[in-house]
């Protein structure tokens, strides 16, 4: 309610193409609205996928009133959208995730400075009210952070090999991750949540430390998926 209100007392562009004093619904006009919510979940996968890439679901490409989105919400401060984008990663979980079991989602890690940058944890924040979307939709559902980033060198001039490796040495387990193994809160149906998919590195990166950690992954759930990479039909 106070994040609708405060669209209309205070309405500022909208997130997803920019659009100057129209009315806005959580940040985006009517027709990014009506874009967003056309999106339907579907496989995703990096060409070629790099070693130990999981099984992917974006909700879809990285382009228009998604990118906008996504930008506007990681990059310009733009927090109130980790509820919408929130729900529309939901999605992408449900497609992953049965039901029946309980599932943990377990957002990519940020580093410290990107934290300081974003006055916090972007991913943390968007998963946790996916999180609450999929508990509302009938899922026994919660969040875990079992890892922390350090900060990996520029990976540009990197070959694929070179930028898998460099994802996986800036990741480590947190030295806590025994308490939580035991207190159950790791059991359950495993998937890895980010915003965007661009070579898979990081993904897979993730993967290997969380199954080195003896935690089996079933699959990673993103926002948007570069359109440089293969997107597969619709499940």
């Amino acid at each position: 309610m106070f994040a609708a209100l405060a669209d209309l007392v205070l309405p500022g562009s909208c997130a997803g193409c920019g659009a100057e004093r129209v009315r806005l619904t959580r940040g985006t006009c009517a027709l990014c609205v009506t874009e967003l919510e056309s999106l339907a979940p579907r496989p995703a996968a990096p060409t070629p996928p790099p070693p130990g890439f999981p099984a992917c679901v974006t909700v879809g490409p990285y382009a228009g009133a998604m990118r906008g989105a996504i930008l506007s919400y990681k990059e310009r401060g733009r927090h109130r959208l980790a509820r919408p984008l929130g729900t529309l990663l939901a999605g992408a979980v449900a497609a992953l995730a049965p039901r029946d079991r309980p599932v943990v989602l377990i957002p990519v890690p940020s580093t410290a400075a990107a934290r300081r940058e974003r006055y916090g944890d972007h991913m943390a924040r968007m998963t946790g009210h996916a999180v609450r979307r999929l508990r509302s939709a009938g899922w026994s559902a919660g969040m875990a952070q079992p890892l922390r980033a350090l900060p990996r060198p520029d990976s540009t001039s990197l070959d694929a090999a070179g930028r898998h490796a460099a994802a996986v040495n800036s990741l480590r387990i947190d030295s806590r991750i025994g308490v939580l193994r035991r207190g159950g809160r790791i059991r359950g149906t495993l998937v890895v949540t980010d915003d965007i998919v661009t070579t898979g590195a990081t993904l897979a990166a993730v993967v290997r430390r969380l199954e080195e950690a003896d935690m089996q992954v079933k699959g990673a759930a993103v926002l948007a998926a570069t359109q440089l990479r293969k997107i597969t039909p619709g499940i």
